[in-house]
C-alpha cells in the first residue's frame, strides 16, 4: 500500500502530483477571474475591486503551488529532471514533450508574472500586451498536464 508507507520518493511523488492538480486549478480560477474582469462582469454583491483581488490572489496561489511542483519535480529522484528542463523546453530527457510544454508553460507565465510586477513601470499597453499570454499558458499547462499526468485518465482529474 503507497499511502501508508510514503516516504521518500513516494512522499514527494504525491506532493508533485497535489501542487501540479492545484497550481492547474487556481490557474483556471485566475483566467476565468480574469476573463470577468476584463468583460467587466461586476455586481452589487460583488464590486470589481473584489474580482481584481480574487484574481490576483488566485494567481499569486498558482505560482506558489507551481513553484512547490516545480521543487518536489526536481528533487524527487525517480526520475531525472534538470534545473534546465524547467526552465528551457523540450530539453530534457523523461517525457520531453510533454515536460517541455510544462516549461513552456512556466515561461509565459514567469513573463505575465514579471510584467505584473512591473506594470507601473512598464505602462498599460506593454502590460496588457505581455498579459495575453496568460491564455496561451492555460492550455499549454492543462495539456501539459494531460500528457504527463498520473491522474489524467481518473474520473476526479476530467
Amino acid at each position: 500500500m503507497a499511502i501508508a508507507t510514503a516516504s521518500g520518493s513516494t512522499a514527494l511523488w504525491f506532493a508533485m502530483r497535489a501542487t501540479g492538480v492545484t497550481a492547474l486549478v487556481l490557474l483556471t480560477l485566475t483566467v476565468v477571474l480574469g476573463v470577468a474582469g476584463v468583460r467587466r462582469l461586476s455586481s452589487l454583491r460583488i464590486p470589481r475591486f473584489v474580482l481584481d483581488g480574487l484574481h490576483r490572489n488566485a494567481a499569486l496561489l498558482a505560482v506558489s503551488f507551481l513553484a512547490v511542483h516545480i521543487v518536489t519535480a526536481v528533487i524527487d529522484s525517480y526520475v531525472t529532471i534538470r534545473i534546465v528542463d524547467v526552465f528551457v523546453p523540450f530539453t530534457g530527457t523523461y517525457r520531453p514533450l510533454w515536460l517541455g510544454l510544462g516549461a513552456v508553460s512556466l515561461d509565459l507565465l514567469a513573463a505575465v508574472m514579471v510584467t505584473s510586477l512591473l506594470r507601473k513601470r512598464l505602462g498599460y499597453r506593454t502590460w496588457r500586451a505581455t498579459h495575453w499570454l496568460a491564455y496561451a499558458a492555460w492550455p499549454t499547462a492543462l495539456v501539459h498536464s494531460l500528457g504527463t499526468g498520473s491522474d489524467a485518465g481518473t474520473g476526479w482529474m476530467t
